[in-house]
């Protein structure tokens, strides 16, 4: 990223979550004057665990942030399809012969305060306890009473987006039929390698995280439904009576869980419209994703990259905007795509199930090579290395 158009531009950043940090310390490399404004009264993430892929990595080297993440992450050695029924593992890929940079395990917190970390060095200013209530083409006014100015007003505030809504009106999401349990619980010794536990409508994901702890994520397919988000807490007892007749080193597992949080899976229409002549939306609040394919923190790191450099590159803004539209919808549209096809796969039942884990462990006896060129198009993209 070369450092032009951007040159004494300022921006203003709704939302301080991983979508805004990274999209702010992208346009303060690049000589903007950013402003962050997040409406929590701290910087925070809530949730659990999350992967950062190749693809993600690329963006955390280019901005100089690899050593920290080394500091603040577990380097992922493989992912482990196992039968969360019999407890037998289905297949083995190698996570170290990816390409490019490394597949890391994060906790949220982590990576929120690597970028917080990076965009104050960087310059960038933070309010928090701030939140969007009007928006105009070049102006935000705050719950704190602040308005701002900026010559791009940039939306990086989530699911319920209201830079969104000012683009593209209010759109209707549908329940997927399928709710979710996050945890983290204390472990000893755990291998570096991401589990999908792939049951008859129902899986779980575990991988470990720093400081001895392991993220747990459980997925039930069920006709009832929680209000959409993270900020729910259940019964951990719900999440083990839902995984009962599954495998003892799962329930193991589950039975260390001494909170929870519980959010239903809402399906919702990747954006429209993504700017216009002052404004954008990135992240969640552009593209939202089920936790499927692990890669919505990574397209967010992408669309920030993507976002500063055209801008950066172009000094007609709306332009820039423009290609920057252009040069993400497909990729992320693709990648929804990915995610909502394994909801299916990882829930199949009877003979679709064996077959389907049969194929899995064959392909990963005989060419686990093929299935990481499967992926490729995916963990092998750079947006750090286009040119345009």
């Amino acid at each position: 990223m070369t450092t032009g158009a951007n040159q004494g531009r300022s921006v203003v950043i709704v939302g301080g979550g991983i979508a805004g940090l990274a999209a702010a310390l992208c346009f303060a490399r690049t000589g903007a004057k950013v402003r962050v404004y997040e409406q929590a009264k701290e910087l925070k993430e809530v949730g659990a665990g999350l992967q950062i892929t190749p693809n993600g990595a690329a963006v955390l080297k280019a901005l100089g942030l690899s050593d920290a993440a080394d500091k603040r992450a577990i380097r992922g050695a493989a992912v482990r399809p196992m039968d969360a029924v019999t407890g037998k593992q289905v297949a083995s890929f190698d996570l170290t012969q990816l390409d490019g940079e490394p597949y890391r395990f994060f906790h949220r917190a982590d990576l929120l305060d690597i970028l917080a970390t990076g965009a104050m060095q960087a310059g960038v200013e933070i309010t928090t306890d701030a939140r969007a209530e009007e928006l105009g083409p070049d102006f935000v006014r705050f719950s704190n009473d602040e308005t701002v100015q900026g010559d791009l007003i940039i939306g990086a505030d989530g699911l319920h987006s209201v830079v969104r809504q000012e683009l593209n009106g209010r759109d209707a999401p549908f329940f997927t039929g399928q709710v979710a349990w996050r945890s983290v619980v204390q472990v000893r010794d755990a291998e570096p390698v991401a589990r999908i536990w792939m049951g008859p409508k129902k899986h779980v994901v575990t991988y470990p995280l720093i400081g001895g702890r392991m993220n747990i994520v459980a997925v039930q397919e069920r006709s009832d439904w929680v209000a959409e988000g993270w900020h729910y807490f259940d019964e951990p007892s719900n999440v083990r009576d839902a995984f009962a007749d599954c495998a003892p080193e799962l329930k193991d597992i589950l039975d260390q869980m001494q909170t929870t949080r519980l959010w239903g899976l809402f399906r919702h229409p990747v954006a429209k419209v993504w700017h216009d002549d002052t404004r954008a939306i990135l992240g969640d609040a552009a593209h939202p994703t089920l936790p499927f394919l692990a890669q919505g923190a990574n397209l967010a790191l992408e669309d920030a990259y993507v976002l500063a450099d055209q801008c950066d590159r172009c000094e007609d803004l709306s332009t820039a905007l423009a290609l920057y539209q252009s040069a993400r919808r497909d990729r992320v549209s693709r990648a929804i795509e990915a995610a909502n096809a394994n909801a299916v796969n990882y829930h199949l039942l009877g003979v679709k199930r064996t077959a389907a884990h049969a194929a899995l462990g064959l392909l990963s006896a005989t060419a686990p090579q093929l299935f990481l060129k499967r992926m490729d198009w995916l963990y092998g993209h750079d947006v750090t290395a286009e040119k345009s």
